[in-house]
C-alpha cells in the first residue's frame, strides 16, 4: 500500500525492480554466504557483520520512509524517483543479505547447551511476541483506517513515516545492544571449509534436506491473506479492526502462557512429535474456522465470524509458544547435526541453500496466486465490500481451506525427522566432548607458541 498509494511507483516498473532485485538476491546469496562462513575474527564469525552494519544500514534504511518527501506528488514513472528507488533496493538487499545470513547463523552459536538455547528462545519470544510484533500492527492498522476514511485530516505519508521511523529505531537499538552484549559460544573449526565442502554438507545434512523439502511442498499452497477476506467482504471499517484487535488482545495472555508448555512437552515428546503435532493442530483450528463460516453462509455475516475469529485466536494461541520455539530450535538442531557429522559448521551456506528454494518458488507462486485471484472474479479498483458473492466465498476459502489442501504434503517430511530423543542425547554428548577437546588443543597450541617466543 505504501509503494502503490503513497510513494507511487508504477506497477510495471515495480515488478521489474522486484524481478531484478530478486535475481540479484539469488546470485549474491551464494558468494556472500561463502564469505560469512569463512570469516574468523577475535569477536566471532558473525558478529562483525551484525555490529558494524547495524548503525549505518539503519540510517540508510530510514530513507525509505522519506521517499514521499523527497519526491512529493510525482508520477509513478518519474525518472529521478525510479533511479533512487532502484539503487536503494539493490543496496539494502545486498547489505540485508550479509546481516540476514549472519543473524540466522549467529542464533545457533549463542550457546552450546540445547536446553539453555531453548530457554533463551522461549524467553525472547515471550518478551517480544505481543508487544514487539503484534501491537505495532494493531496501532498502525487503526491509524491507517482513520486517515483513509477521512476521520484524521493528515496525509498518509505522515503516519507511514512516523510509524516506520519509530519502529526502525526502537528495534535496531535493541538489536544492536543484543549483538554487543552477547557472544558466540559455539567454537568454529580453525580451518575454513571451502565452498565445495559447504555444498556437500547440505546434501549430507539429512535434517536440513527434510526441512527444505517440507518448506518446498508446503510452498505450493495457494491462497490469499485473510486480511483481504475481512476487507473485501465486510469493508475496511476501523471498528472491525478494533474488534479484531480487542479479541487478539484478550487471547494474547494465552499465547504468553503457552510458552510454559515448552519445557514439559520437550521432556516428554520428541522434536518430531512436537513439530508434526503443532502443525496438525493449527490446521484443525483453521478447518474449524472454515466449517463455521460455511454453516448457513456465516462467512457473509459479521457477528458470527467475529465470534469464530475469537475462538480461533484463543485455540490457536494454546500452542503458539510451542510452535514458535520448536521451529526455531529445529534449525539450530540441524546445524549441530552438521557439525556432528562433518566436523565443521556451515550455517550461512546451508541457510542460503534452503532459502534459495523458497525464493525461486515464491516468484513462481506469486504469479499463480495472482492468476487465481483473477479466475475467482476479483475486480481491482472496486469499492471495498462490493465484490460479487462468488468472489467473497473464494476469498474466504482462499484464506482458510485452500491453503491447507494445497500445502498438506509439507507435513510428510516432518514425519521422517531422524533425531529422536536417544540420538539427540548421543549427539550433544559427543559434540560437547569434541568441542572441549578443540578448545583445549587451541589453548595448548597458544601456550606452546608463547613458550617458544
Amino acid at each position: 500500500r505504501y509503494i502503490w498509494d503513497v510513494v507511487k511507483i508504477d506497477f510495471g516498473i515495480s515488478a521489474i525492480v522486484g524481478l531484478f532485485t530478486g535475481a540479484w538476491d539469488i546470485i549474491n546469496d551464494t558468494f556472500i554466504s561463502a564469505i560469512v562462513d569463512n570469516t574468523r575474527t577475535r569477536i566471532g564469525k558473525f558478529r562483525p557483520y551484525l555490529i558494524f552494519f547495524q548503525i549505518p544500514m539503519t540510517l540508510i534504511g530510514l530513507l525509505y520512509w522519506f521517499l514521499p518527501y523527497f519526491f512529493p506528488d510525482t508520477a509513478g514513472t518519474y525518472i529521478p524517483k525510479l533511479i533512487f528507488y532502484f539503487a536503494f533496493s539493490v543496496l539494502t538487499e545486498t547489505a540485508g543479505t550479509f546481516t540476514g545470513v549472519a543473524s540466522s547463523g549467529y542464533m545457533s552459536t549463542i550457546t552450546p547447551n540445547p536446553n539453555e538455547r531453548v530457554r533463551l528462545i522461549t524467553l525472547t519470544e515471550l518478551l517480544t511476541g505481543y508487544m514487539g510484533e503484534d501491537m505495532p500492527g494493531y496501532i498502525f492498522g487503526f491509524m491507517y483506517d482513520m486517515v483513509s476514511t477521512g476521520k484524521w485530516k493528515i496525509k498518509m505519508r505522515s503516519i507511514f513515516m512516523s510509524m516506520g521511523v519509530s519502529c526502525a529505531l526502537i528495534s535496531s537499538a535493541f538489536t544492536f545492544w543484543f549483538f554487543l552484549v552477547s557472544k558466540e559460544r559455539v567454537p568454529q573449526s580453525i580451518e575454513r571449509p571451502d565452498l565445495k565442502s559447504g555444498f556437500r554438507a547440505i546434501v549430507t545434512n539429512y535434517p536440513v534436506l527434510l526441512m527444505t523439502l517440507s518448506d518446498f511442498l508446503a510452498g505450493f499452497g495457494v491462497g490469499t491473506n485473510q486480511q483481504n477476506y475481512w476487507i473485501d467482504v465486510f469493508g475496511g471499517d476501523s471498528m472491525i479492526n478494533t474488534a479484531k484487535a480487542l479479541v487478539s488482545g484478550i487471547s494474547a495472555p494465552v499465547g504468553s502462557i503457552s510458552y510454559a508448555f515448552v519445557a514439559p512437552l520437550r521432556k516428554r515428546f520428541s522434536s518430531k512429535f512436537l513439530w508434526v503435532g503443532s502443525d496438525f493442530y493449527g490446521d484443525m483450528v483453521t478447518l474449524g474456522f472454515f466449517g463455521w463460516g460455511m454453516l448457513n453462509k456465516n462467512y457473509l455475516k459479521l457477528k458470527p465470524m467475529l465470534v469464530a475469529y475469537g475462538f480461533t485466536e484463543f485455540f490457536g494461541k494454546l500452542l503458539f509458544g510451542v510452535n514458535k520455539v520448536i521451529n526455531a530450535d529445529l534449525w539450530n538442531e540441524a546445524m549441530d547435526y552438521c557439525e556432528w557429522k562433518n566436523g565443521y559448521r556451515m550455517e550461512a551456506t546451508t541457510g542460503v541453500a534452503k532459502g534459495l528454494v523458497a525464493k525461486l518458488q515464491g516468484i513462481f507462486m506469486g504469479t499463480i496466486n495472482n492468476f487465481v485471484m483473477k479466475k475467482v472474479g476479483y475486480v481491482q479498483g472496486l469499492k471495498i465490500g462490493t465484490q460479487s458473492e462468488k468472489t467473497k466465498f473464494w476469498l474466504f476459502a482462499l484464506s482458510t481451506v485452500v491453503p491447507f489442501l494445497t500445502s498438506i504434503l509439507g507435513i510428510v517430511p516432518k514425519m521422517l525427522w531422524p533425531i529422536d530423543k536417544k540420538r539427540r542425547a548421543q549427539m550433544y554428548y559427543e559434540l560437547s566432548e569434541r568441542r572441549n577437546k578443540m578448545v583445549s588443543d587451541y589453548v595448548d597450541s597458544v601456550h606452546a607458541e608463547s613458550q617458544t617466543d
